[in-house]
């Protein structure tokens, strides 16, 4: 019982951790695009391990099944949700904030 416990208390730890992960990537990307990825990224891992989590200190149970359904609703919803997000923003015509100057990032120019 206590090792359920533990791996339950790993998983919504690693939620918590990755939640602050896309927080400081929101604050720290430079465009939308780049915010919206480490946005759409996490929040999906995130809400997994804290569903995991929750549904392991919950038991066999109908409120484990309640999680698992939230779980598949958000699987589903967060991916699609972004997708028309980013696909909004470039129907109305946000560009990406590309650098110009820097070779790392300019992945189009071959140094031939």
């Amino acid at each position: 019982m206590i090792l359920i416990e533990i791996i339950s208390w790993i998983f919504i730890i690693a939620g918590a951790l990755l939640g602050i992960a896309g927080g400081i990537g929101i604050h720290r990307f430079p465009d939308f695009y780049s915010r919206l990825h480490a946005a759409g990224i996490t929040d999906t891992m995130c809400a997994a391990a804290f569903l995991i989590g929750l549904g392991m200190q919950t038991g066999v149970s109908i409120a484990s099944l309640k999680l698992a359904l939230i779980f598949i609703f958000l699987f589903f919803s967060n991916p699609t949700a972004t997708h028309a997000l980013a696909d909004a923003a470039h129907l109305g015509g946000l560009k990406p904030e590309l650098d110009e100057n820097n070779s790392e990032h300019n992945f189009d120019r071959h140094t031939d």
